[in-house]
């Protein structure tokens, strides 16, 4: 061997033993495994194998900026645009996208407020609704300008939900934080109550095609999730100490169809509700205590077996493929678990961020992909 060759390899293993002594730190910051700490919203294009952050905000100074530090408090998508998502974000404001969450855009004259819940009107995609405390704002210039449209006289309630109407444009559904939900068919000049509960309501959010069916999320003093749904004859109310209520006339009456669950002994823990928009449509519901099925609105329900023991699965949002019952998606604070066959097996994937699973949006035209928004795990 030639003295070069010699010197060379003397050279790289004197190079290996500096690096085995020198200390693991100066090599690796953190475990390779350790998922990053990024907010904001998540894109998969193969119902969820894979994700990929997509928080771009373009400026005109040449450094694009980011909702990669933004929480989630809702994540929808406009019903007659598949492309254009708005994010509700925790105390700054709401964020939009036209392009599947390329590119993102902050609706400046809302403000950095805290935007609890977003609807867009089913017939006017410029007619938008946001709701931050007390108050629900409107615009109708597709988020250049705002009015105040309803304001609680108490300063310790708050607008949880909101929901547009597929079947009249300019109809719009909220819910409180005292329990109330109310209603307006004139774009939020005036409103009328349609129905007082003792619970919180969450959240409201709309199925993306049909205009028959509504959904919203309501939640106790606990922050337990429960869920209302609606369609233009039924709607379902799942409240935390009442359990789980049902309309046939648009909230004119209620029935309390929490017996129908009884047998599973599961309180009235409800965490989310999906329909899907078959011919038969199927109803998923999730609770503390596990996730059940239902072929018939809520009359009877089969339970769906998961991966992990019951008590230690709490899903944060569920999402069905409207068009097919047999993929079911659900996400926890660190894991996105996945069937295509109606939940007799299951797939998991380790969450790509450090914070937990708010919300999960299938795409009705493309259901091969999926949207993921975040928030900090709450201690």
């Amino acid at each position: 061997m030639s003295i070069f060759w010699q010197r060379t390899r003397y050279l790289f293993l004197g190079l290996l033993l500096l690096i085995g002594f020198s200390g693991c730190s100066t090599i690796i910051s953190k475990p390779v495994n350790e998922a990053p700490d990024i907010g904001g919203v998540f894109r998969s294009g193969n119902r969820g194998e894979n994700w990929q952050p997509v928080n771009l905000i373009p400026t005109n100074t040449g450094q694009p900026g980011s909702i990669a530090s933004l929480d989630a408090n809702a994540l929808i998508m406009d019903p007659s645009d598949h492309r254009a998502l708005y994010l509700a974000s925790v105390d700054n404001g709401l964020i939009f996208t036209y392009d599947e969450g390329q590119n993102w855009q902050v609706a400046t004259s809302l403000g950095r407020i805290d935007v609890r819940a977003v609807a867009v009107d089913y017939y006017n995609k410029c007619l938008i609704f946001a709701a931050s405390g007390n108050r629900l704002l409107r615009s109708e210039d597709c988020s250049r300008t705002w009015k105040q449209v309803y304001y609680d006289n108490s300063p310790d309630v708050v607008i949880t939900s909101l929901l547009t109407d597929h079947y009249n444009s300019g109809a719009v559904f909220l819910g409180t934080s005292r329990g109330d939900i109310i209603w307006s068919n004139d774009k939020g000049e005036t409103w009328q109550v349609v129905q007082r509960f003792d619970d919180v309501i969450k959240r409201i959010v709309m199925s993306p095609k049909d205009s028959r069916f509504m959904f919203a999320a309501t939640a106790n003093k606990d922050n337990r999730f429960n869920y209302l749904r609606r369609n233009s004859r039924f709607m379902f109310a799942a409240t935390a100490n009442k359990g789980l209520f049902r309309t046939r006339d648009g909230g004119a009456t209620w029935e309390n169809i929490n017996q129908s669950l009884e047998e599973f002994q599961i309180g009235n823990q409800f965490r989310d509700l999906a329909i899907t928009l078959e011919d038969q449509p199927v109803t998923y519901l999730a609770t503390d205590y596990g996730l059940f099925k239902s072929v018939n609105l809520g009359d009877t329900w089969t339970k769906i077996e998961l991966l992990t023991p019951e008590s230690q699965t709490v899903i944060n949002a569920l999402a069905i493929n409207p068009h097919n019952s047999q993929e079911i998606y659900y996400v926890t604070n660190t894991t996105f678990y996945r069937s295509l066959d109606g939940g007799k097996s299951w797939s998991t994937k380790k969450l790509p961020t450090k914070r937990a699973g708010k919300v999960l949006l299938v795409n009705p035209e493309k259901p091969e992909v999926l949207y993921l928004a975040v928030q900090k795990i709450k201690n």
